[in-house]
Order: structure tokens, then C-alpha cells, then sequence
């Protein structure tokens, strides 16, 4: 084996050593709105304003559907290694409420997932006009349907072939 040779397939492995040992580094992904505790320090109940927590936390993911006076920052932060299944390492969900006369920070409370509920799915499906064409339908359903138009074919109507039914009809052909 000559040096050129040894050199190459060196460099070689080395590589193949480096692609296997990145593909386990895992990917990291924050999604949400996910507050830090030194941004979170720096907010506080009875002094600090709706515009004051918008500047310091950023706008929040939601605001309560029944009650404006009331955000919530929830975040989290995923790790995945490989192909293996993403793991949740950081969650955070932050509900904030508003003074609804001042705009003044009243209460702060971090939920988990006890202050959580459980909502029970319902499996119907919705009901639609029409019925079911099966795959044996669907394939004799289109025998006969293509023409070749550069011939100049018509279609079962009498209409040419690329005109549509709209387009014959106006043109005084029958569709």
C-alpha cells in the first residue's frame, strides 16, 4: 500500500468517526415562549404594567379567551438524539393577572401539569353527502375518459376535447 493510499483511507475513517459521533448530538429546538428566571426577576406584582411585562417577557403566547387581563407564556425546550423520540427537557408555563382597572401585575403563578385537565376526544366522524366509490369504481370509472385531443376527438357530449362543456356552450356548441 503506498503512502498516498494510507493517508486517504485515514482521512477517510476519521471522517466516518466524525459523522457518526454528530449524528448523536442532540438537536435542541425551543418552541413557545419560554422565560428564563432572570427575565422573569425583574417583573413584579403591584408595580409592574401590562406594557412593562410586554417589554421585559415579550408578548404572551395567549391571552385568556374570557378574560383579557389574563396571559399566559407557556414554552419548552425539546431535545432529540438521533432517531429516537423527542424528550421534553424544559417546560414552563407562566399565567399572569392583570389588575383590570390599573393594568397593574396582580398575580404570578407557574402551572404544571396538575393544574391541568384532561379533555376526552370524541371519535365520531362527520356525516358527508354522497357515498363511497371503491378503488375498482374508481379504475373502470375512467376507461374511456382519455382521448387523444391533437386528433381532434370529441368527448361522449359532443364537445371537443380541451374546451369544457362552458366554453362549447358559448360558442354555440352543445355540452
Amino acid at each position: 500500500m503506498t503512502e498516498r493510499a494510507r493517508v486517504v483511507r485515514t482521512i477517510a475513517a476519521g471522517l466516518l468517526v466524525a459523522a457518526a459521533l454528530s449524528a448523536c448530538t442532540p438537536r435542541v429546538a425551543t418552541r413557545g415562549n419560554l422565560v428564563e428566571d432572570y427575565r422573569l426577576e425583574q417583573v413584579h406584582t403591584g408595580t409592574s404594567t401590562k406594557s412593562d411585562v410586554a417589554t421585559i417577557l415579550g408578548t404572551p403566547t395567549t391571552v385568556s379567551t374570557f378574560d383579557e387581563n389574563t396571559w399566559y407564556y407557556i414554552g419548552q425546550r425539546v431535545e432529540t438524539v438521533a432517531f429516537y423520540a423527542p424528550e421534553v427537557t424544559k417546560r414552563r408555563v407562566l399565567r399572569m393577572q392583570f389588575d383590570p382597572t390599573t393594568s397593574t401585575l396582580t398575580d404570578i403563578k407557574e402551572l404544571n401539569l396538575d393544574d391541568g385537565e384532561q379533555v376526552a376526544l370524541v371519535s365520531r366522524e362527520t356525516p358527508t353527502l354522497g357515498r363511497r366509490i371503491g378503488i375498482l369504481e374508481q379504475f373502470l370509472g375512467n376507461i374511456g375518459r382519455f382521448n387523444d385531443s391533437a386528433a381532434g376527438t370529441t368527448t361522449a357530449r359532443g364537445a371537443p376535447v380541451g374546451t369544457g362543456g362552458v366554453a362549447s356552450s358559448v360558442a354555440g356548441g352543445n355540452y
